[in-house]
């Protein structure tokens, strides 16, 4: 269910706000066991999937390192080796 949230910061390019309202929806769907919240619960779903998503691009826009962004392909490729080795390859 949490595919969608990944490491975010230390990229170049930056992190998109496709990727962080991603991640934030696959947050608040965890946390509250709704893949689809009813009409009732709509609202608030929505609220918190933003909020999330406010409090996520400012903690990306606040970080500090000293290391070199990460490459997206790179990392892409990395994992995809790990998960070869991990569930092999079909």
């Amino acid at each position: 269910m949490c595919r969608n949230i990944r490491t975010l910061y230390n990229f170049d390019p930056p992190a998109t706000n496709e990727e962080i309202h991603a991640a934030a929806l696959q947050y608040v769907r965890k946390i509250s066991g709704f893949n689809k919240p009813s009409k009732v619960n709509e609202e608030a779903f929505n609220r918190a999937i933003h909020e999330i998503a406010v409090v996520t691009e400012n903690l990306l826009n606040t970080l500090e390192t000293s290391a070199e962004p990460r490459n997206r392909e790179v990392e892409a490729e990395r994992a995809r080796i790990r998960s070869a080795k991990r569930f092999g390859t079909q």
